[in-house]
C-alpha cells in the first residue's frame, strides 16, 4: 500500500518507520531542506545547537522503534540518564539543583532551601499514582470510545477524587507547599506543554513523575540524535523524503483522500498521514473538507522566544538545564495567556548541551540556548519584542550570576514565534498546538483518524494524545496501530 505523510516532525518519521515495517511504500514530504521540524539543530562559529525541544524523558519510546526493526538500540541512539535534573535560581536570591537521587534530593531540601522535603516526596508519590491509573491508559491508544470499556477504565473513575478535576494545579500546589518556592518549582510543569497553572487542571500533576520518578536523560549527541538516529532507520528501511517540497493540498475525491498536490504535480496514494499542525492541515491543505471550528478555535499554546548564543567563557554555576524564575509568576502567565505581551521580567530557561557534550562548543566556551515563555503570534512586531526580550534577559542574567554574559557573547542567532510558524508550520507557532487549559483540553484534541475521511490520518504534537517528544512517538505508534487495523494489507 502506497503511505504519503506530510510533515518530517518527529512523529512522521517514527510514524514512516513503523509503516514501513508494516510493509508499506511510505513517501515523506517536507517543506524545510531537512527532517525534523522543531527538533532539528542549528551550527554557527564552532557552536552547535539543538533548535527545539531540549529535554529528553522516556527514551523506551526510541528505542522502541530499533527494536521493532530487529535492531539493538544502542548500536544506533545512545544517551545517558542525569543525575542532576535542573538548577533552579528564585528571585530572593535562593537558588538549588534538583536531583534523581532522592537522598541528594532530600539533602537539597533541607540544607540549601531549608524547606520541608516530606511535601515534596508527598506530592511525587500522588503524582506516580495519578500516572499509573490514567498515564496508558490515556497516551497509549486513540480516542476511540472503545478503547475505554474495560477494567483500566473503571478502575481509574474509582479514583476520581485523587485526580482534582475541579482544581487547576496552582489551587492544588498552594495548599500542599506552604514555601512558596516549591509551589512555583511545581507550577513551572504546565509549561511542558505550554499551558498556564493558574489554569490548567490539577491531572496534569502527573508531569512530574515524568521527570522525577521515570528518569531525565541526554542524548550524547545531543536532542537532534534523536532526528537523525529515526531519519537514518527510515532510509535504511526504504521510506523516500521529499524535502523543500512543500504540500500544497490533500486532494480528497468523494469521502477518500487520494493523494496530495504540490504545486502542479499531484502524487496519489491510498492512505494519507498529516503530521502537520492541524489548524494548517485544515486550513491550508483540506479547503473543501467541512472544517470542525470548535477544535481549531480553542486556545492555543505558549511559544517561545528562542536565543542560540555562543559564549566565550564558562559558568561552572551553571548546568544542562537551568531556571531563573520570574518574581511574579502569575503577572508572567497572565501577560501570555491574557495579554498576549511579552513580560518585562520573564522565566528564562538556558539549556547548555556543551556541560555533556564539550563538542558542541569551542574550548572554554558554552553553547546557550536562551528561552522564554511569549504568547504565540498574532500580529505582534516581533522585531521590537525580540530587542526588549534580550535586554529584560540579560538584565537578570547580570542579577543572578554576579557578571554580565553580554560581552562574552562570540555568536547569536534567534527564533521567534513567527520564525517557529514559518518553518515547522505551527499556527502562531504554537509550541504545543491547543493548550490544556481546560479540564476537557485532553479529550477535545483531534483524533488520529479523520471521521468523515476514513483514509486519513494525523499524527503529532497538535493531536492526540500531545505535545513534547515522548506524545508525539506515541502519537505515530497510535496512529499506526490504526492504519494497520483499518487499511488492507
Amino acid at each position: 500500500m502506497n503511505v504519503i505523510i506530510v510533515g518530517a516532525g518527529i512523529a512522521g518519521l517514527s510514524l514512516s518507520v513503523r509503516l514501513a515495517l508494516q510493509g508499506h511504500t511510505v513517501t515523506v514530504f517536507e517543506a524545510a531542506p531537512g527532517p525534523g521540524g522543531k527538533l532539528s539543530e542549528l551550527r554557527n562559529g564552532g557552536y552547535r545547537f539543538d533548535r527545539g525541544p531540549s529535554l529528553f524523558t522516556m527514551p523506551q519510546y526510541v528505542n522502541a522503534l530499533f527494536e521493532l526493526a530487529g535492531k539493538n538500540p544502542e548500536d544506533h541512539f545512545q544517551y545517558k540518564q542525569l543525575d542532576c535534573l535542573c538548577h533552579y535560581f528564585y528571585a530572593d536570591g535562593s537558588r538549588f539543583r534538583s536531583y534523581a537521587d532522592r537522598e541528594q534530593m532530600r539533602n537539597e531540601l533541607q540544607q540549601v532551601l531549608q524547606t520541608d522535603p516530606d511535601a515534596f516526596f508527598s506530592y511525587l508519590e500522588k503524582s506516580r499514582k495519578i500516572y499509573d491509573l490514567i498515564g496508558s491508559l490515556f497516551m497509549e491508544q486513540s480516542l476511540d470510545p472503545g478503547n475505554f470499556i474495560n477494567g483500566k477504565t473503571l478502575r481509574a473513575l474509582l479514583h476520581l477524587p485523587v485526580y482534582g478535576l475541579n482544581s487547576t494545579m496552582h489551587d492544588t500546589h498552594e495548599k500542599m507547599f506552604s514555601d512558596k518556592r516549591l509551589v512555583q518549582y511545581f507550577d513551572r510543569y504546565a509549561t511542558y506543554n505550554g499551558s498556564d497553572p493558574y489554569q490548567a487542571p490539577a491531572m496534569l500533576r502527573i508531569i512530574p513523575h515524568i521527570e522525577h520518578g521515570i528518569g531525565a536523560y541526554f542524548p550524547v549527541k545531543g536532542m537532534y540524535a534523536i532526528t537523525e538516529s529515526i531519519y537514518n532507520l527510515a532510509l535504511e528501511l526504504g521510506v523516500k523524503f521529499q524535502f523543500n517540497t512543500a504540500v500544497d493540498e490533500i486532494t480528497v475525491s468523494g469521502k477518500r483522500a487520494t493523494g496530495v498536490r504540490c504545486g502542479t504535480v499531484t502524487h496519489t496514494a491510498d492512505v494519507v498521514v498529516s503530521n502537520m499542525d492541524i489548524t494548517p492541515t485544515y486550513r491550508k491543505l483540506l479547503p473543501h473538507v467541512p472544517h470542525p471550528e470548535k477544535l481549531l478555535q480553542q486556545e492555543k499554546s505558549s511559544s517561545a522566544l528562542v536565543f542560540y548564543w555562543g559564549i566565550a567563557h564558562s559558568f561552572p554555576e551553571l548546568g544542562l538545564h537551568n531556571i531563573f524564575f520570574a518574581a511574579d509568576y502569575k503577572a508572567e502567565f497572565t501577560s501570555i495567556f491574557r495579554d498576549k505581551k511579552l513580560f518585562a521580567d520573564p522565566t528564562v530557561y538556558i539549556n547548555i548541551t556543551s556541560k555533556e557534550n564539550a563538542a558542541d562548543a569551542p574550548a572554554g566556551g558554552e553553547n546557550w540556548f536562551v528561552m522564554i515563555n511569549v504568547p504565540r503570534h498574532e500580529g505582534q512586531n516581533w522585531d521590537e519584542e525580540k530587542r526588549k526580550a534580550r535586554a529584560f534577559i540579560l538584565e537578570k542574567l547580570r542579577k543572578h550570576l554576579h557578571t554580565d554574559p553580554e560581552p562574552f557573547i562570540e555568536t547569536e542567532d534567534s527564533w521567534t514565534p513567527q520564525g517557529i510558524e514559518q518553518l515547522t508550520s505551527s499556527a502562531g507557532g504554537s509550541l504545543y498546538g491547543n493548550s490544556s487549559n481546560s479540564k476537557y483540553a485532553a479529550f477535545l484534541r483531534q483524533r488520529n483518524q479523520s471521521k468523515s475521511i476514513p483514509n486519513l490520518y494525523f499524527c503529532g504534537g497538535s493531536v492526540h494524545p500531545g505535545g513534547g517528544i515522548p506524545l508525539c512517538l506515541l502519537s505515530a505508534q497510535i496512529t499506526a496501530g490504526l492504519i494497520e487495523k483499518n487499511v488492507p494489507q
